[in-house]
């Protein structure tokens, strides 16, 4: 599709040279007194990349950044993504001299406690800033992410001559991010997707904290990008603004390639005696260097103090609000032309569910009480399939298991063949997938799934915690949960895994133990607007299981009684592929007239949050209590208390047949009903 896209208001170039300099020094001397005064911090990057930033976000109007510091939501800004996190002064300065609600003060609580100027940058802390970084690489993922999100919706809304979505991704990143085994994951499938408007800046300064790189990165690093399929603009020299300015020109005028500009720079630049050495990365420069940096620099300022002339040259607030107000009029010319179009837009970018969205979720309960006995991966698929044509917002993905993960669904294009997708075949890159899709989440318009092994979110497990820690909507699909999948052997039978997941907090981790169950972690995973969630899915069939009464109700609790008896003795505790287990040696001890009651628990953190009249009333306090769970044994403790028992894994599975593996390891009915007796007995 061909796509014209209005003019925005006419920018002015940086004007006089030494107005864009004097603001790189504003930077660099901001920068460095934040750090002196915390006594901690990292002010290398900030001033090797002043320059950088002057040339990116402009003085006078320029720059090529389209932002609104007025609006820091608006949807057609640009964004702006710091990857080399440690470098937080650098975007700290930039948002308070561009005019957003970041003031001095601010500045000079950095790395206070409740500051809005934490130690790296935080998405929802401090206005303008797009995402959480500081574990070098992700913010590059981040950002490919957010330039996938922009081509869709621009594939999927744009109309000729009505382009509402059209604008870039600029990600500043360096020689650690590069380090990272997720660059190469990300820049290799954004050069796949041609994703033409990412554009990242590298701070190509030579220096990390154990000293000069080349000892240990000496990678051609212009080669492995073109490779990629990226455009490479090489041996700019990132202390001149205007050679900077030309790079950032020439890589916005390749709208089919990602763009690295090589900007070579100088760590520390400014700082009279410290500059180009691995002393000045992460430690404050010292009042001595400080002083002597001011005087080089003819900075006579106090402090946290900027003069009015830079202050009104770096004001963005003019030029963002004619910016926006020239959207907005193209927006509204969208909303006659395209009404019902631009009401989708609109529900997208506020996170609103469809009219009917009740409604879907009613069918999606009926099709999975008519599954019947399925694993809990196929109950997944078939939720996805009733849930991908009525929520145009779901994005689905896996790293390269999506015939095992079950997580496509009739129709779905893939973004591989094409921006108008919405599957994305991410290949063997766990991470990268992860990391991708909390950048799209963040973007906003979407709600991503991403489909591997539950022994394979090792791989992921650390974009999974940011995105609980930014308090995203992401749904991780993990199946093959248990020593269930059988012949592939330890190291594909997941033992620590869900214990681990539990322990990151803010991630809601469900193990469903039949179809119904699987439909109720899937409705909670898309309600739950802040913050992730992983579905733990069998391999092998799990039976459906009885109820009488509301199980929905009951189920989205975390933990319910699923089947009770009178005068209950005992409990036994299940998840997953356990809960049938459990109900089965239930129906052994009924034989022998011992009563116990089975308790569900889909989704352990949860339901330890319920109030204690819930917990009460499913686990009352005088009975003992088992617990069954083809996995670590730890997380169950504190739920059966010392008198109880956990039948769990603590040590690697075997290759073998799933049968044959769950009878060894004690997972039957029969091993279940002889420790409930055991129980019992003491």
């Amino acid at each position: 599709m061909t796509v014209t896209t209005a003019a925005p208001p006419p920018r002015a170039d940086h004007g006089d040279p030494q107005i864009a300099e004097r603001a790189a020094t504003a930077i660099r001397m901001l920068a460095a007194d934040a750090v002196e005064k915390a006594k901690s911090g990292h002010p290398g990057a900030p001033l090797g990349m002043a320059d950088i930033a002057v040339a990116l976000w402009g003085v006078n109007g320029g720059g090529v950044v389209h932002h609104n510091p007025a609006n820091p939501s608006w949807p057609d800004r640009d964004r702006v993504v710091l990857s080399n996190g440690h470098a937080s002064m650098l975007l700290y300065a930039l948002l308070h001299l561009t005019g957003y609600d970041l003031s001095a003060a601010d500045l000079a609580a950095f790395r206070q406690f409740g500051s809005r100027t934490p130690g790296h940058p935080e998405v929802d802390q401090t206005p303008g800033v797009e995402t959480t970084t500081g574990p070098l690489g992700q913010g590059l993922a981040n950002g490919v992410g957010f330039a996938l999100a922009e081509k869709i919706l621009a594939e999927t809304f744009n109309r000729p001559d009505h382009a509402i979505v059209d604008h870039h991704t600029w990600v500043l990143l360096g020689d650690g991010c590069l380090m990272e085994g997720i660059s190469h994951e990300v820049a290799s499938l954004a050069g796949r997707l041609g994703l033409g408007k990412l554009i990242c800046l590298y701070d190509d300064n030579g220096i990390s904290i154990d000293g000069a790189v080349e000892g240990w990165f000496s990678d051609d690093t212009p080669a492995r990008f073109r490779a990629y399929g990226w455009q490479v603009i090489e041996g700019v020299d990132g202390h001149e603004i205007s050679a900077v300015s030309l790079a950032l020109t020439e890589a916005k005028a390749d709208a089919l390639r990602p763009t690295l500009i090589c900007c070579r720079t100088v760590i520390g630049q400014g700082a009279p005696t410290k500059a180009g050495g691995h002393d000045v990365h992460g430690a404050p420069l010292g009042a001595a260097e400080i002083a002597a940096m001011r005087e080089s620099l003819n900075w006579p300022y106090a402090p946290f103090e900027v003069p009015e002339d830079i202050r009104a040259a770096c004001d963005a607030r003019p030029a963002g609000a004619a910016l926006e107000a020239a959207w907005r009029a193209r927006f509204a010319a969208y909303q006659s032309a395209y009404p019902e179009l631009a009401a989708e837009f609109e529900r997208r970018l506020a996170s609103t569910f469809p009219a009917d969205f009740a409604q879907t979720e009613e069918a999606l309960f009926a099709d999975l009480i008519a599954a019947g006995t399925v694993a809990s991966r196929k109950a997944s698929q078939l939720a996805i399939r009733r849930l991908a044509p009525a929520l145009p917002e779901l994005l689905g993905a896996s790293a390269d298991l999506t015939g095992s993960n079950l997580t496509d669904w009739p129709g779905a294009a893939r973004i591989n063949d094409g921006p108008a997708g919405r599957y994305l075949s991410a290949g063997v890159r766990e991470f990268g997938m992860a990391a991708v899709l909390n950048g799209m989440a963040l973007h906003g318009g979407f709600i991503p799934f991403g489909g591997t092994f539950l022994v394979f979110s090792d791989y992921s497990r650390n974009a999974i915690r940011l995105a609980a820690l930014m308090r995203r909507r992401v749904i991780h699909i993990l199946t093959h949960d248990s020593i269930g999948l059988g012949e592939d052997g330890p190291t594909h039978q997941p033992v620590e895994h869900a214990a681990s997941l539990r322990l990151i907090p803010n991630l809601a981790v469900w193990r469903p133990g039949d179809a119904f169950e699987t439909a109720v972690a899937w409705s909670a995973a898309l309600r739950r607007a802040d913050g992730p969630s992983a579905l733990l899915l069998s391999r092998q069939n799990l039976p459906a299981q009885s109820f009488d009464g509301d199980r929905r109700a009951a189920a989205s609790r975390g933990g319910y009684t699923l089947s009770a008896r009178p005068q209950p003795r005992a409990i036994i505790l299940a998840s997953g592929s356990e809960l049938g287990l459990a109900t089965a040696a239930q129906a052994l001890l009924d034989g022998e007239g011992i009563a116990v009651n089975v308790v569900s628990v889909p989704c352990l953190e949860l339901f330890l949050s319920q109030p204690k009249d819930w917990i009460d009333a499913v686990l009352p306090p005088d009975l003992p209590r088992l617990a069954v769970e083809a996995a670590h044994p730890d997380p169950w403790w504190k739920v059966v208390g010392l008198e109880g028992a956990v039948i769990g894994m603590d040590r690697f599975g075997e290759s073998a047949p799933a049968p044959e593996l769950f009878a060894h390891f004690g997972f039957t009915p029969a091993a279940v009903a002889a420790r409930l007796r055991d129980l019992l007995a003491k």
